[in-house]
């Protein structure tokens, strides 16, 4: 039995919606990794019940460090992008989470570069507070190795893996492959990780291409992230809004799966990649559910074009991107110098 609601939420369910193709569906992913960082920090002594944590976030991981904030007794300091709505802040207020919501911008570069100056006037007045530092941190990754466990004792019987997911912060992905890797008994070649990215993020170098419709949040960035560890990525898809939108729709109408814009974009590329690869079973990510993007996706279903319609551009280099979805072999190269975090 549970102890907290936060550890319900973060148990994913695995669903396979066809032959070699298999969802991972969190209702709130980032629970799994905050839950795990916190108790880490206090196992460790970094903080105490009681410490206030602190961090910025688009929205997902703000309610899940209240959620472990709330597990362990801890106060909890957002400061929040303007695409924190509503009902997350509603959320956060009644779980005891404090949010300061930046001021609207339509730079996504410069509201993630105000709420990291943000971040350092507060730890100035409150040296006391911890920073988690989601982006940088890698106790991040520690919440996805019984993850990985369980992945493989689902799909271990049925040969090679590919694992598709937005890349964000780094976290899911990389810590999924980590663990799964080191757990194959024929080794590295038996796991392959495939990456999603918006346009106009920077981390594998696309902020060179705009999305005439929104960056997807949560799935890329306009600044280096230190918890990218780009060497474990064989494969990268740029997905854009409208793409990523029919793949949503697709999901939910063929499969009843309703999940966020990500996980649209996720479910585009694993199809592909099982398309490409008949011999490996395909399994990607969805990181939450719909209920966000129900006026800003679910309800112009309408528009969705057929995703048989829709297929990735091969490109051999980032200059050659181009909307509405492209598709680079990565080859787990090193991450390039503008990608590195300081």
């Amino acid at each position: 039995m549970d102890q907290h609601i936060a550890e319900s939420i973060g148990r994913p369910d695995l669903i396979r919606l066809d032959d070699r193709l298999v969802c991972l569906r969190f209702e709130t992913m980032k629970v799994v990794s905050a839950l795990a960082a916190v108790r880490h920090l206090l196992d460790t002594g970094a903080v105490r019940r009681g410490d206030t944590l602190l961090d910025s976030s688009s929205g997902i991981y703000a309610y899940a460090l209240a959620l472990a904030c709330h597990r362990h007794g801890m106060r909890c300091h957002i400061v929040g992008s303007t695409t924190v709505d509503h009902t997350l802040r509603t959320q956060l207020t009644v779980l005891g989470a404090t949010l300061e919501r930046m001021k609207p911008c339509s730079d996504l570069k410069l509201d993630q570069k105000r709420r990291v100056e943000r971040i350092h006037e507060i730890l100035a007045e409150h040296p006391e507070y911890h920073w988690m530092r989601q982006y940088h941190d890698d106790i991040h990754y520690l919440g996805y190795r019984p993850i990985a466990e369980r992945i493989r004792e689902a799909t271990g019987a049925e040969g090679p893996l590919t694992v598709v997911g937005g890349v964000g912060s780094g976290a899911s992905t990389g810590a999924l492959a980590r663990h799964l890797r080191s757990a194959s008994p024929v080794g590295s070649a038996d796991v392959e990780l495939v990456g999603v990215q918006p346009y106009g993020s920077v981390t594998f170098g696309a902020e060179h291409v705009s999305d005439p419709e929104i960056i997807i949040a949560g799935i890329g960035s306009s600044i280096p992230f230190g918890n990218v560890s780009h060497e474990l990525y064989d494969t990268l898809h740029w997905i854009s809004f409208d793409a990523a939108l029919a793949g949503s729709v697709d999901l939910l109408r063929r499969h009843a799966v309703f999940a966020g814009l990500s996980t649209g974009a996720g479910y585009l590329a694993a199809r592909h990649e099982r398309e490409r690869s008949p011999e490996r079973t395909v399994l990607f990510i969805a990181a939450d559910t719909g209920h966000r993007y129900v006026d800003t996706v679910y309800a112009r279903h309408r528009e969705a074009a057929p995703i048989a319609d829709l297929t990735p551009r091969e490109v051999p280099d980032q200059s050659r991107l181009a909307l509405p979805w492209s598709r680079m072999c990565w080859n787990r190269a090193p991450a390039p110098a503008f990608a590195v975090a300081s």
